[in-house]
């Protein structure tokens, strides 16, 4: 955890040492990202005025480099992986977001990830006056209009819409959060119990975690551990429809044990 809590990893070496954790694997990702690197900034070397050189580095990845996905509701754990993920040009947005961010500052640009309304987008900043914001699995950019439009769904407020870069803790929640879902479902659960581990290590007492902890070590056949987190989460989220249901299973073992005893 200190590791992955470091200010001075970048967000792609943090993404490298939670699939190392995760995957019990090393990914090998250097030589195909500096590849990409090497052949864009030879696309835009020629190209003086920034926003110009920002438009070509952004069809360069997305065209030249096949990096053009449609959205999918269900990324599977091969998408989470770098090396295959790059390989198969199949990445999960959050990771994508990181990849693109590490290429386009090698290619000279700050660039960082925000959160515009109901998704992860990158940002270029071409110069004091120009940046480019765009969807990292299409990437479609938005206009300064259909911007403004979205910063008015969180405040009406023109005086108060900013678009702040979002932290690598966030990030990785992000990520760890879509990854814990995906091996949930392919049933992983040793592995999605690796990602609510990290995520509650920086989140201790989010319930919803306490909660996938409890539904993951109930699966591993830990369920006297799984018991206290899904008594935590019945008591912080009472009205939660899932809270009344573990609460009357919890009743019942209650009494099985009482009984027993």
């Amino acid at each position: 955890m200190s590791e992955l809590q470091s200010d001075k990893k970048d967000c792609l070496s943090m993404f490298s040492l939670l699939e190392e954790f995760i995957f019990s694997t090393s990914p090998e990702n250097e030589d195909a990202i500096n590849t990409i690197i090497s052949q864009c900034q030879m696309a835009i070397e020629p190209i003086e005025h920034a926003l110009e050189r920002a438009e070509v580095l952004i069809n360069a990845l997305f065209i030249d480099h096949i990096f053009i996905e449609n959205d999918s509701d269900f990324w599977p754990s091969a998408a989470f992986k770098t090396e295959s993920a790059i390989a198969n040009r199949f990445i999960e947005p959050s990771l994508k977001a990181a990849i693109l961010c590490h290429i386009i500052r090698a290619c000279g640009f700050d660039s960082d990830i925000v959160f515009v309304p109901e998704k992860l987008m990158v940002r270029i900043i071409c110069d004091d006056i120009y940046a480019i914001i765009f969807d990292p699995v299409n990437g479609e950019s938005l206009n300064g209009y259909e911007l403004d439009l979205k910063l008015e769904e969180v405040n009406a407020d023109p005086h108060l819409q900013t678009l702040n870069a979002i932290s690598q803790q966030e990030l990785m929640i992000r990520f760890l959060t879509a990854l814990k879902s995906t091996l949930i479902r392919e049933t992983a659960f040793d592995q999605a119990l690796k990602c609510v581990d990290i995520i509650l290590a920086m989140r201790p007492d989010d319930p919803i975690e306490r909660r996938d902890r409890g539904f993951l070590l109930h699966q591993l056949d830990c369920f006297k551990v799984a018991y206290d987190d899904y008594r935590y989460f019945v008591e912080q989220c009472p009205k939660d429809p899932a809270a009344q249901l573990l609460k009357l299973q919890l009743e019942n073992i209650s009494v099985v044990e009482s009984v027993l005893h």
